[in-house]
C-alpha cells in the first residue's frame, strides 16, 4: 500500500534509544509506515503520495502537552494579557486600551498579572483607580488568585465576603469587606461567571456538570473556545494533550468535536474529585472512563488538589513559611482521607493526577500512592504528581520507588521565564532552594519525568518550554538542575507519552504506531539554547492529518 505522506530529508530525532536517528518518515492511513533512509522509505512513495523535502530540518514525535487546560486557555486567547506590566500607568494603560476596544465586556478579564505588580499588595481600590464603572478583575500568572474592583465584586454578589470550602477565600478587609483579592478556584468562580464563561471553568472549579443542559447556541460558543485552544496548539506541534481539568459535559463537547472533524489531537480528560465530594462520586470517573476511551478521546484519570501554591501561602508546606512563621497550610485532603480516597481509585483501575506544591503536599500524595499500593497491590498505574516545586529530600527515591511519574512545569522555576524570583523564592525561604524546582535529581534519582506547560499558566509553546529548560539558572549555591537537550526532548514526547499510557498509541516514531510528528523549521540540536524558541513549526501531523502546516 503506497505511503500518503513522505518526509524525507530530514533529521529525524525518533525518541527510541535503540534507534535514535533517521532520515525519512512515511505515514500511511493514519500510521507511520516506515522510519529510515530516504531511498528505503521513498520505495514506499506511489502516484498519489505527498513528499515533503525537510532540507534539513529536524522532525520528531508530536509533543506531548501533558498537562493544560485547553478550554481556559481557549477562553483565555481573547483576554487582556499583562504579563511583565508592572507599576499603575502601566497596568492602567493596558486596562483602558483594553476597555475601549471592548465597550460591551460585562467583565473585563486580564491574565498574567503577578504578586509583585505593585509595591503593596493588590486591592480592589487599586483596580477601581484604574476603572471604577465596570466590573474589572486580573488573574494571577499562576491562575491562583483572581483580584477583582469593586464593582466585580458586587456584580458577583461576594463585596461583603462568602462562605467557601476549605482553601478558598475572599479575603476580607478590617472595613467588613471583600479586599479585592480571591485566592482559589471557588472563592473567584462568582466574578468568572460574570463574563459567561462558567461552563468553562466548572472543570476546575467544582468538578460538577452544568446546572442545566446547555442549549445549542451554549454548546457552540463552548466549542469554540476549545477549538481555539485545539488550533493554538497545533501551531506549536502539539498532537496529544492531558486536559488537566474535567467533567463529562467537557467530554461531550470533545466528543461532538471529534465527530465533526475538528478534534485536532488526542485529548485526554480527568474527572476532578473535590475534596468535599464522598467516595460515591468515583462513579462518574468509572462511567467517563467506560464511555471515552478510543484512540482520539479519553478520560480513565481522576484529579485532584492537595494544595495551593506559593505566593499566596496556600501550598502546604512541612515547615513554617519563613515570613509568616507559625503557618504551614493544610492539606486540601487530610492524610487519612486521601490515603481512603487514593486506595479506591487505584482500585478501580484509575489513574491519579495530583496538584501538590509544598513538600507536606508533595509527601501526603506519595504516601496515599504508597498506601494505595499496599492494599490493592503492584499494577501499571503510572500515578502522578503535577508540579513538584519542593520536595523533602527523603521522599525523591520515593517516586521511583513507587514508578510516580514527575509531571513538571519548564517555565515555572522562578527567574526561568515568566515567574520573577519575588516573592516565592522568599515565601519557600533561602535554606530550601536547595529542594526546589529539582528536575534533574528527580530524574536521576530513576522517577519518570514529563514535561508541559500548564497552559494558560503559561504559554503552550514548546519552543519556548525547551528554552526554558535549556537556559535556567541556577539557584545561589545550588546545584544546576537542568536536562540535556535530548532529555528535555524526550520529556516532551516520550515521556508525556507515557504518562499518559499512550506510549502504545505515541512517543515512538520507530514503533510507528501513530501518524503524530513535527516538523520544526530549523536544526534544534545546532541552535543556541537562548535561540531554541524562534524556531518555529514547519509541519504538525496527527494521526496522518496534517493540522498545522507553515511550510
Amino acid at each position: 500500500m503506497p505511503a500518503d505522506l513522505i518526509v524525507k530529508n530530514a533529521r529525524v530525532l525518533t525518541m527510541d534509544r535503540a534507534n535514535p536517528n533517521a532520515r525519512a518518515v512515511a505515514i500511511t492511513a493514519g500510521r507511520i509506515s516506515a522510519v529510515g533512509d530516504d531511498a528505503a522509505v521513498m520505495a514506499l512513495a506511489g502516484p498519489q503520495t505527498r513528499v515533503i523535502d525537510a532540507k534539513g530540518r529536524t522532525l520528531l514525535p508530536g509533543f506531548v502537552e501533558s498537562h493544560l487546560h485547553l478550554g481556559l486557555g481557549g477562553s483565555e486567547l481573547g483576554h487582556l494579557h499583562l504579563t511583565g506590566q508592572h507599576g499603575m500607568e502601566a497596568m492602567s494603560r493596558a486596562f483602558r486600551a483594553f476597555a475601549a476596544k471592548h465597550p460591551d465586556r460585562p467583565l473585563l478579564m486580564a491574565q498574567g498579572a503577578d504578586y509583585a505588580m505593585l509595591d503593596h499588595p493588590v486591592s480592589r481600590h487599586d483596580l477601581d483607580a484604574i476603572i471604577a464603572d465596570r466590573p474589572i478583575a486580573m488573574t494571577a500568572h499562576d491562575h491562583h488568585t483572581v483580584w477583582a474592583n469593586t464593582a466585580a465584586l458586587q456584580a458577583a454578589g461576594i463585596l461583603h465576603g462568602a462562605t467557601m470550602p476549605a482553601g478558598h477565600e475572599v479575603v476580607m478587609g478590617a472595613d467588613g469587606l471583600a479586599t479585592g483579592e480571591l485566592r482559589e478556584f471557588e472563592a473567584f468562580a462568582p466574578v468568572i461567571a460574570l463574563a459567561g464563561e462558567t461552563r468553562i471553568n466548572l472543570g476546575i472549579a467544582t468538578g460538577m456538570e452544568p446546572d442545566s443542559p446547555p442549549t445549542a447556541e451554549e454548546r457552540a460558543a463552548d466549542k469554540a473556545k476549545f477549538l481555539a485552544g485545539l488550533q493554538h496548539c497545533a501551531a506549536h506541534g502539539i498532537t496529544s494533550m492531558v486536559n488537566m481539568d474535567g467533567n463529562r459535559y467537557t467530554l461531550e463537547i470533545l466528543r461532538e468535536m471529534q465527530a465533526a472533524g475538528d478534534l485536532l489531537a488526542r485529548v485526554k480528560v480527568p474527572f476532578h474529585l473535590k475534596p468535599q465530594m464522598p467516595l460515591s462520586e468515583l462513579d462518574r470517573a468509572s462511567a467517563m472512563a467506560r464511555d471515552f476511551d478510543d484512540e482520539w478521546l479519553t478520560s480513565g484519570f481522576v484529579k485532584m488538589f492537595m494544595d495551593g501554591v506559593v505566593d499566596s501561602r496556600t501550598a502546604y508546606m512541612l515547615n513554617d513559611y519563613p515570613d509568616q512563621p507559625g503557618h504551614r497550610a493544610e492539606p486540601l485532603f487530610p492524610p487519612a482521607r486521601f490515603n481512603e480516597v487514593a486506595t479506591e481509585i487505584d482500585r478501580r483501575g484509575l489513574q491519579i493526577a495530583v496538584h501538590a506544591i509544598g513538600d507536606g503536599a508533595v509527601r501526603t500524595t506519595i504516601d496515599g500512592y504508597e498506601a494505595a499500593r499496599s492494599a490493592n497491590g503492584k499494577r501499571d498505574s503510572r500515578h502522578r504528581i503535577e508540579h513538584i516545586e519542593l520536595i523533602d529530600s527523603k521522599d525523591v527515591p520515593r517516586l521511583a520507588d513507587l514508578g510516580i511519574t514527575a509531571s513538571l512545569q519548564p517555565p515555572h522555576p522562578p527567574g526561568a521565564m515568566d515567574f520573577p524570583l519575588m516573592p516565592t523564592l522568599e515565601r519557600i525561604g533561602r535554606a530550601r532552594w536547595k529542594d526546589a524546582y529539582l528536575w534533574s535529581t528527580l530524574a536521576a534519582a530513576g522517577a519518570p519525568v514529563a514535561f508541559a506547560s500548564d497552559w494558560p499558566v503559561t504559554d503552550v509553546s514548546v519552543m519556548r518550554g525547551i528554552q526554558a529548560a535549556m537556559t535556567r539558572v541556577p539557584y545561589d549555591g545550588c546545584a544546576d538542575e537542568r536536562l540535556s537537550l535530548h532529555d528535555t526532548l524526550y520529556a516532551y514526547t516520550a515521556g508525556g507519552a507515557w504518562a499518559a499510557h499512550r506510549d502504545h498509541v505515541t512517543g515512538r516514531l520507530v514503533v510507528g504506531l501513530a501518524g503524530d510528528i513535527v516538523l520544526l523549521d530549523g536544526d534544534i540540536e545546532a541552535t543556541p539554547a537562548d535561540h531554541i524558541a524562534t524556531i518555529g513549526i514547519a509541519l504538525t501531523v496527527c494521526g496522518g492529518r496534517i493540522t498545522h502546516e507553515a511550510l
